[in-house]
């Protein structure tokens, strides 16, 4: 297809027993930012290194993995030549300073002292780093050396951009602000491939998504049409109801209201909110809280509340 990215067939990953990546595929067309989602364990991480090339991937006759018209099997150099990685853990140089990390980097792609400068002004004030250029890095908060890592992955000025994890731990400026930052990447035709934890951020950025548990896709679009096709519209959280009364469960069984209960909340799934207001009027209870159903609440249908093996 000639808008596609990244295309994926038939990807397998073994490590020992431990089944990582379970025949799965997927596209990623040009210019959109495309997430994957799942708990820890369920093979995001995995996935992206088999694209670039760090992890080979187990073959088989179906296999087939196409990137810009490379394949990692066996162009992967080419592949990191066009594309910018960004890991879950900064890998900065602590002993170097903001631009000196900057400047080391860009010489991997053959820029000149004087062309790197230029490139280093841009991407540095692109993150809002500016007047951190001469800090050293281990004096950087960590918002700030995220930021930084992201702008090493944008120095050769890739069209593709893999990040993994992207924001985890940074409060929400700063998470908001390199939001904002992939989006403009993107609408300025960078193809972005990330992994997240955050329903939120996938949510806010991604064009598409795929939901992955165990190793295996479970459910893949765009984020709001997802959550339309397989949510009710609103959900009813009540605290204190691990053990949910009688008289509670009649009235959900007359009305057609799905619920579960977690620990000690009780969670009310219904597309009419009166229906849940109705409730809330009966019970009386003031802690009651009534929301839109979210990607998060997606996320926890389809691979369920509890911890899995591998996290």
């Amino acid at each position: 297809m000639p808008d596609c990215a990244i295309d994926v067939k038939g990807l397998n990953k073994n490590f020992g027993t431990i089944k990582a990546v379970n025949n799965f595929s997927f596209t990623v067309k040009k210019s959109e930012c495309f997430g994957l989602l799942g708990p820890n364990g369920a093979g995001k991480t995995t996935t992206m290194k088999m694209l670039y090339g760090k992890v080979e991937p187990d073959i088989a006759d179906d296999t087939a993995i196409d990137i810009f018209g490379f394949s990692p099997l066996d162009r992967a150099l080419e592949i990191k030549a066009f594309s910018g990685i960004v890991p879950q853990q900064d890998n900065l140089d602590s002993q170097l300073s903001v631009w000196d990390n900057l400047l080391v980097y860009s010489k991997f792609y053959g820029m000149t002292k004087k062309e790197a400068a230029v490139r280093i002004d841009e991407l540095l004030e692109f993150m809002e780093l500016q007047e951190r250029k001469n800090v050293n890095t281990r004096e950087l908060s960590g918002g700030m050396q995220r930021r930084l890592v992201i702008a090493r992955a944008l120095l050769n000025r890739p069209k593709l951009l893999f990040l993994d994890e992207p924001t985890t731990g940074l409060d929400p400026q700063v998470r908001h602000l390199i939001w904002d930052k992939l989006r403009e990447l993107r609408d300025s035709g960078v193809t972005i491939l990330l992994t997240t934890h955050y329903m939120e951020e996938a949510f806010q950025i991604c064009n598409r998504i795929i939901i992955m548990d165990k190793a295996k896709k479970i459910l893949e679009g765009k984020p709001k049409e997802l959550i339309s096709k397989n949510l009710e519209k609103f959900v009813m959280e009540i605290p204190g109801m691990k053990e949910p009364a009688r008289k509670c469960l009649k009235y959900f069984d007359e009305n057609s209201i799905r619920y579960e209960v977690f620990k000690d909340t009780l969670y009310a799934y219904c597309s009419s909110y009166d229906k849940l207001k109705a409730y809330t009027d009966i019970s009386k209870n003031e802690d009651i809280y009534i929301r839109h159903t979210n990607l998060e609440d997606l996320f926890l249908k389809v691979t369920g509340r509890s911890l899995n093996e591998l996290q």
